[in-house]
């Protein structure tokens, strides 16, 4: 291992030397079918161990936004800062004693950032509290949010879609991304809409009318109103021929969100609740009756990268600034990545906005994309890391990919005017190469298949 690490940092000090290379034919090729100039794109690739100059380093010090791919980022700092095994409690208190199924006070729920708390999960925390005896609450539902400090973001700032579960913001108490799977399926002449969680107060159609009309933009045919966040209406139809669909939508009014769900999920169990779901702090003098345990951070970065979550990247990120510097906020999180960074790499760090890449004021160099990249290889670490990334043609963000099918495991990212990819390719006789591949353009999508081009040129090198 330590071999590998002194090579890797060998090549590192060896790129000073390396000079603009020219682009493999196909790749110039295919960013001329794109309308892209090479002075758009940034690219990268070396072997991962470092034991030989990079093969292609073109413009490798240009700063770029990185979109998703900046996830490799809070990913890595996040498995070498708190472990593989780390995992976020969820403290649940109870406000006064139990007598006769009752609780004669407040049930207080104090999130700590765990970011897989979805409905699933959180049917299992008030499970555990009827374990515990309690049938019926003389009180109020407390929910502390207090651990994380950010600013009430709109969630159709970035890209006028608010009911993207993607634009989700973070929370300490972050209730399945606050998100509801809406399904549809068609019966007789109506569709009937279920929802994945019991929200307090929300009432959603129960059916919506057929149409005959091809499925084409379905969402768009519903006529969604979601003016009125309790009483979401869809003026249109729903065409039959799309059969069962599901439709992951973020609730209209996501600060309502977790208390709704809390609410809901009680009463569908049975429990009894004298007064109402609230916001509030736990106070000092309670001991936990419980602590509920996320899954580890293994699990989570999986996800993270897998399925490009950005939320979940964000509460990993917030998570950093609590744990290291003592305050859930984005400065603390941009403070304990940069600390991070130069004690790893010795250079100045990239510059992230909230850990998710979803920002336009994140810059990253393909060279501090492939630093970290061969660092991660030559580090215990690096099963955790490699196997969370998306295989082409297999698996997450990248399994309808028809090209480089089981060969390469890579991370993505796209934004408008914004296009990356970088990971590991698997090689000839079995040797990996770090690829990294940046684009900024008005065209950018359209490099993809530059991309897949200079990943195939890797695995022919």
């Amino acid at each position: 291992m330590l071999r590998r690490l002194l090579l890797a940092l060998a090549c590192c000090g060896c790129w000073a030397a390396v000079r603009a290379q020219a682009l493999p034919p196909e790749v110039e090729a295919a960013l001329a079918r794109a309308k892209v100039p090479a002075g758009a794109v940034a690219m990268y690739v070396a072997p991962a161990d470092g034991s030989a100059p990079p093969r292609l380093a073109h413009r490798i010090d240009t700063a770029m936004t990185p979109a998703s791919v900046a996830k490799l980022v809070t990913t890595f700092a996040g498995l070498d800062l708190l472990g593989p095994a780390f995992i976020w409690h969820t403290p649940v208190y109870f406000g006064g004693p139990i007598q006769d199924g009752t609780l004669a006070g407040n049930l207080y729920i104090q999130g700590q950032g765990d970011p897989r708390l979805v409905v699933e999960r959180l049917w299992l925390l008030l499970e555990r509290v009827r374990g515990l005896g309690v049938k019926r609450i003389a009180g109020d539902i407390v929910l502390d949010r207090s651990a994380f400090d950010v600013p009430l973001d709109d969630p159709g700032a970035f890209d006028n879609e608010p009911y993207r579960p993607y634009n989700a913001a973070p929370d300490a108490l972050l209730v399945n991304f606050r998100s509801v799977l809406l399904a549809f399926t068609p019966q007789g002449a109506f569709a009937r809409v279920q929802s994945d969680v019991p929200l307090a107060g929300v009432s959603w159609p129960a059916t919506v009318p057929l149409s005959n009309e091809p499925c084409g933009d379905w969402r768009a045919a519903l006529k969604p109103d979601f003016s009125d966040a309790s009483h979401p209406r869809f003026n249109g139809a729903y065409p039959m021929a799309c059969g069962d669909r599901d439709w992951p939508l973020a609730y209209a009014d996501p600060a309502s969100y977790a208390a709704r769900a809390v609410a809901g999920l009680w009463q569908a169990e049975g429990g009894e609740l004298t007064g109402a779901v609230r916001e509030g702090r736990v106070p000092a003098q309670l001991k936990p009756a419980f602590s509920f345990a996320s899954p580890p951070l293994a699990e989570v970065v999986r996800d993270i990268n897998k399925f490009s979550n950005n939320v979940m990247a964000q509460q990993l990120f917030l998570t950093l600034g609590l744990q290291l510097k003592g305050a859930g906020t984005r400065e603390a999180a941009r403070e304990a990545i940069r600390d991070w960074w130069k004690s790893r790499f010795a250079s100045a760090a990239p510059v992230l906005e909230n850990g998710s890449g979803l920002a336009r004021g994140d810059s990253i160099s393909a060279r501090q994309l492939a630093q970290l990249l061969h660092a991660a290889w030559a580090s215990p670490l690096m099963p955790e890391l490699a196997s969370s990334l998306p295989v082409p043609g297999l698996d997450g963000t990248l399994q309808r990919g028809r090209r480089n099918v089981g060969q390469a495991h890579l991370k993505t990212g796209s934004l408008r005017d914004v296009a990356a990819v970088a990971g590991y390719v698997l090689g000839k006789g079995g040797r990996r190469w770090v690829v990294v591949a940046i684009a900024n353009h008005p065209n950018a999508y359209a490099a993809r298949p530059a991309f897949d081009a200079l990943v195939e040129w890797a695995a022919r090198e």
